[in-house]
């Protein structure tokens, strides 16, 4: 129920409104400005999880009239708008955490927020290894995202824990700003990397070197059929990879023959990289034969005796 893009995004929807709804009535009875700056990052998880989910339901659907390359670059939005909604908590955690340390606000019962950070740590860790396997096994960017966003959490859960420890032991009042702004600028660093990878789906950068290599290699298994190939471009569109290039044929091959090496070729790719469009444009050779492998007519007159 909970291995598929949908079912994973409406668990973690569940569990992010659980872990807001402690975290909220706890940062309410402390008054503990880092539990609060956790409560803001989960209610950002929230929303990028409700984002996520209407993102993958969208890119789901199939390629139409107005869409021929599918709806796959909504994960990328997805993922984009969340790293930017993170950046800017980040900041405004910051801020309120100098206002707090200006005043000297004092934090009570430091005994409850510790043992609700205490289950956000489980929850988080849990969480977040089932997303990241979700979002491998299916390849979705912004699950993974989330996946990310979520470990975060695990991290600045146990910063907050670490720092009501510390104040429950010293009574000094500016430790959980301190944390607070911690948690803040590893907030904000979450952020910039959250936007970097749908950020490259979005402006169509090429695939990875190790995805274009596996593209490589199907190829290389026709090195005696195909005279070469050119022209290879990649992009990313959420879950989704195109694929096109030209490959070259011996000029005497029958149009029918070409035709199903091409067929050929484009099911290993889609084989090897699940989830991708592939277009292959054949053309003919240009008749020099010195670093060509393929067996063809050509290259069978050429090097037949001649007569006597």
């Amino acid at each position: 129920m909970f291995n598929t893009k949908a079912g994973a995004s409406k668990l973690l929807i569940g569990v992010v409104i659980g872990l807001i709804a402690v975290k909220a009535v706890v940062a309410w009875l402390t008054g503990s400005l880092s539990v609060v700056a956790q409560a803001t990052d989960s209610l950002l998880d929230l929303i990028a999880g409700i984002v996520t989910f209407l993102a993958v339901r969208m890119a789901a659907r199939p390629a139409d009239k107005e869409h021929p390359y599918g709806h796959g670059k909504w994960e990328d939005i997805a993922g984009t708008a969340q790293g930017i909604l993170i950046m800017a908590a980040g900041g405004v955690i910051i801020y309120a955490s100098m206002r707090r340390i200006l005043t000297g606000a004092v934090v009570e019962l430091t005994e409850v927020g510790i043992v609700a950070m205490a289950v956000s740590i489980v929850a988080s860790v849990l969480l977040s290894r089932h997303l990241l396997k979700v979002a491998r096994a299916t390849g979705s960017v912004a699950l993974e995202a989330n996946a990310r966003n979520i470990a975060a959490d695990v991290y600045t859960a146990s910063a907050v824990l670490v720092g009501l420890v510390v104040l429950r032991l010293t009574s000094l009042s500016y430790i959980d700003s301190a944390v607070a702004i911690g948690v803040a600028g590893y907030v904000i660093w979450l952020g910039y990397r959250t936007i970097s990878r749908p950020l490259s789906g979005l402006v169509d950068a090429r695939l990875s070197p190790e995805q274009e290599a596996v593209i490589g290699d199907c190829l290389g298994a026709y090195a005696t059929q195909v005279a070469g190939f050119h022209k290879l471009r990649t992009r990313r569109a959420g879950s989704h990879y195109h694929v096109d290039l030209h490959l070259v044929f011996d000029r005497k091959i029958s149009l029918e023959r070409a035709h199903e090496i091409c067929d050929r070729v484009e099911a290993d790719i889609k084989s090897r990289l699940p989830g991708s469009s592939v277009i292959i444009h054949p053309e003919p050779c240009d008749g020099r034969c010195e670093q060509c492998s393929v067996i063809c007519a050509s290259r069978k007159d050429s090097h037949s005796p001649s007569p006597e």
